[in-house]
């Protein structure tokens, strides 16, 4: 916590993220895009870590986030994600998915492309909750039970599911590349192949009797048929796409809705949870030597991509630990990464030993050294 800076920046945040890096350099990001909700005007903000100095920014407190650019944004910010170095795309409760471009010349942010009512209800809008990006393609869902895939190099939708769920989709994750899994506010992950012309899920996965609200889901950036989703109720829980349809996991993490949850992408051993009790937990194994041969192996070569897998040897015993049930909890330790807070954190991210959250509180928490 002592590592910890905060910057009251007078808007509910929802979202925050950091921009991509190039795993290959080595590089620690320095620049992250926020989203804010439930203000009278909300914005899409580009935010630097980068020193001062290099910016012409003023002297600040060493750390303090410096703002380089910002955009008015029409409706809250339900999501947002990097498409890539220059591009933001965001979900809105208007319903509207929209792509930002960052002149980082001219330090200018920009909508580049729109569409207005991508999620929508015959006779009114419908808030588009969930935006994942695989560039050039973006998938969004909605309240609307839609999934849209569009093609951000030609502006294009290329697919609509227009009745993929009678219930509202909160979140969204690729799987493959083609693949890509959503969960829902009746417990429900499903899992679709947008190659396919149907408009039915090739699986769906949940706990038997019990249809507590999904929020979120992370795929584990080696091991894509592993899972993490977090609860309404607080529950995290931990699947394994391949085996069965109930979750192998279930841990009480939160005592309230568990909005957002993040393995690391480089030390899946380690994972992120961020909660409307005011809580960002880290999780972490307490016996690194645990690793099971099932849950080795797996690359992703993609510089860029937030997936990217760590060196070869980074072993996978956190999720371990917790596919092997109960008796194994002690393997974790929880670490509260934020001092004692009342509101809700809504959003967290990590890169490198960098980590970004945001809260009601009107506050972005920066860490840049966070033990991974």
């Amino acid at each position: 916590m002592d590592n910890t800076h905060a910057k009251y920046v007078s808007q509910k945040i929802s979202r925050t993220r950091w921009r991509p890096v190039s795993y290959a350099a080595l590089q620690q990001p320095e620049v992250f895009v926020s989203g804010s909700w439930d203000n009278e005007e909300n914005k899409v903000s580009l935010w630097s870590i980068a020193n001062t100095d290099a910016l012409g920014l003023e002297d600040e407190f060493e750390g303090e986030p410096q703002l380089l650019c910002e955009q008015k944004h029409g409706g809250d910010v339900m999501d947002l994600q990097f498409l890539d170095q220059e591009r933001v795309v965001t979900a809105s409760s208007t319903g509207a998915v929209t792509v930002f471009h960052h002149n980082q010349n001219a330090q200018q942010l920009t909508v580049s492309q729109r569409w207005p009512r991508a999620h929508h209800h015959p006779s009114d809008s419908a808030p588009c909750t969930g935006v994942v990006c695989r560039a050039p393609e973006i998938v969004s869902v909605g309240e609307d039970g839609r999934i849209i895939a569009f093609a951000a190099d030609r502006g294009a939708v290329v697919r609509t599911i227009e009745n993929a769920d009678s219930s509202t989709i909160h979140a969204v994750t690729y799987l493959k590349t083609t693949e890509v899994l959503t969960v829902n506010s009746i417990g429900q992950l499903k899992i679709w192949d947008l190659r396919q012309e149907r408009s039915s899920p090739s699986q769906i996965l949940s706990q038997s009797g019990d249809r507590v609200p999904q929020h979120c889901v992370a795929r584990h950036p080696n091991q894509q048929h592993i899972v993490a989703t977090g609860r309404q109720d607080g529950m995290l829980c931990v699947w394994d796409v391949r085996q069965g349809t109930n979750p192998l996991s279930l841990m009480e993490a939160h005592s309230a809705e568990i909005w957002e949850v993040h393995f690391h992408p480089t030390n899946p051993d380690h994972l992120f949870t961020c909660s409307e009790d005011g809580s960002l937990l880290h999780w972490e194994t307490s016996s690194p030597s645990y690793v099971p041969a099932f849950f080795q192996g797996g690359r992703n070569s993609s510089a860029m991509s937030r997936s990217a897998m760590a060196p070869a040897g980074g072993n996978q015993s956190l999720v371990s630990a917790w596919l092997n049930g109960d008796s194994n909890k002690s393997r974790l330790e929880a670490t509260h990464m934020l001092p004692s807070q009342t509101l809700s954190v809504n959003s967290v991210d990590v890169l490198g030993q960098c980590l970004i959250c945001g809260t009601d509180g009107e506050a972005v928490f920066v860490n840049r050294q966070v033990p991974v």
